[in-house]
């Protein structure tokens, strides 16, 4: 597991980290391992769309499938 060191932390924002850790019962360290880790998980919205092009490139559906799909959905419901 590889180690970050962060240095020039402004003193308000230490203060907000810990107090978050200390609602979340966790110590500093923990509290700001998960936020790191949550964030590198999520998806910036140039992935998210780089992965919703590749799934489209795969796919057989087309503009009239989905047209005719809404339609008998439509349909049915009356």
């Amino acid at each position: 597991m590889a180690t970050i060191h962060i240095r020039d932390i402004s003193d308000d924002a230490v203060t907000t980290l810990k107090v978050r850790a200390a609602r979340a019962g966790q110590s500093l360290q923990a509290y700001v391992r998960h936020v790191l880790e949550a964030e590198a998980e999520a998806l910036t919205p140039e992935e998210a769309a780089e992965r919703s092009r590749t799934i489209a490139a795969r796919s057989t559906v087309t503009a009239e499938d989905v047209v005719q799909a809404i339609a008998d959905a439509r349909e049915a419901r009356e």
